[in-house]
């Protein structure tokens, strides 16, 4: 209710559906339907695999024709020349990748909880409620500092952190659970917030207010569309890289490997004193869950250190921003009085 009586909102042009590019929309809608749908299905069907290949060039040729048909109309659907100023451009970059690690970070900590540490979903719930607790903590603080820093710097001391918070979780192990999960989650929570304010105030800080309401809209679509893409890359490590990991374990059980025994969670003593000959069935599926459990933990791995150095890569674009100018900084002026 005290949002709905301060807060200034536009009345709705109706008269503008009349200029919309039906054809236009068509092709974004398409575009990123068959995107979306080729990134879910590429983990278990392969990236090659006639109907992801199908559907990726059909995401191809539909996203080019909305480009073409973009750039060409006076009064576009969504307004793509805006990525040609340099910083605002930087800003959408930093926005996908933020969704790859913000929604790839969301994504993996549960199925870990749930597939290996055999959770439900309270008691996930009660382990990730410690990144919120830090985000909204350091949020006045977040706040305090974005408006009286450099937007660069606080940028990249967000994403160094992200990336920091990320790597930490990639030397999981199979027993890891609430208190090895504590401190990463604490460093992206803190981090977090400076990886959404000052990457804002870069990327439409500089922009006309009339340009605002299109560029926020697409600086937002950057950052789902990082999600999506980032989970099914992180399915495609987990489901490729684990089935790699277990045949490695099993190689090395088999050569009488302690340390692999340990790391699987194989008992000492039955490990040394192993029977000669074929194990039973009952033996058989005990190893083979441990050994998944293994497996499955060491590709997640993978798959956090993939996010982490992702987000650290976005670093890279920060210099290439430019600082919006303020009421401190005068525009400058020749000697007519003219910018």
């Amino acid at each position: 209710m005290g949002a709905a009586r301060s807060l200034q909102v536009e009345k709705p042009a109706l008269g503008e559906i009349r200029s919309l590019n039906v054809i236009s929309i068509g092709c974004m809608a398409l575009a990123l339907a068959t995107l979306e749908i080729a990134l879910k299905e590429a983990p278990q069907r392969g990236w090659l695999s006639p109907l992801v290949c199908g559907l990726l060039a059909i995401s191809l040729l539909s996203g080019a024709a909305f480009v073409r048909r973009s750039l060409g109309h006076h009064k576009p659907f969504v307004e793509l020349r805006t990525l040609a100023n340099r910083t605002f451009a930087v800003g959408c970059l930093l926005s996908f990748v933020l969704g790859i690690g913000l929604f790839g970070s969301t994504y993996m900590m549960p199925v870990f909880l749930a597939y290996v540490r055999g959770h439900g979903a309270m008691e996930i719930g009660e382990i990730m409620l410690v990144t919120g607790i830090a985000q909204l903590a350091t949020a006045p603080v977040a706040v305090a500092l974005e408006r009286r820093l450099d937007a660069r710097l606080l940028t990249a001391v967000g994403f160094a952190l992200f990336a920091v918070g990320l790597g930490l979780s990639a030397f999981q192990t199979r027993e890891t659970d609430f208190a090895g999960m504590f401190w990463p989650q604490i460093v992206r929570g803190v981090a977090i917030m400076f990886c959404l304010l000052p990457p804002t105030r870069l990327a439409l800080g500089q922009l006309l207010p009339s340009k605002v309401p299109d560029a926020s809209g697409l600086f937002n679509l950057m950052r789902n569309l990082g999600g999506a893409i980032g989970i099914a890359l992180i399915d495609s490590v987990i489901y490729g890289r684990a089935p790699v990991h277990a045949q490695s374990i099993i190689d090395r059980l088999k050569q009488g490997d302690i340390e692999t025994a340990k790391m699987v969670g194989i008992p000492l003593a039955l490990f040394r004193n192993r029977p000669v000959g074929p194990l039973d069935a009952d033996t058989q599926a005990i190893l083979a869950s441990m050994v998944k459990h293994a497996s499955f933990t060491q590709a997640m791995n993978d798959a956090w250190w993939l996010v982490a150095i992702l987000t650290f890569a976005g670093l890279l674009s920060v210099p290439f921003a430019r600082v919006s100018r303020t009421k401190q900084d005068p525009i400058p002026v020749d000697g007519r009085g003219c910018p």
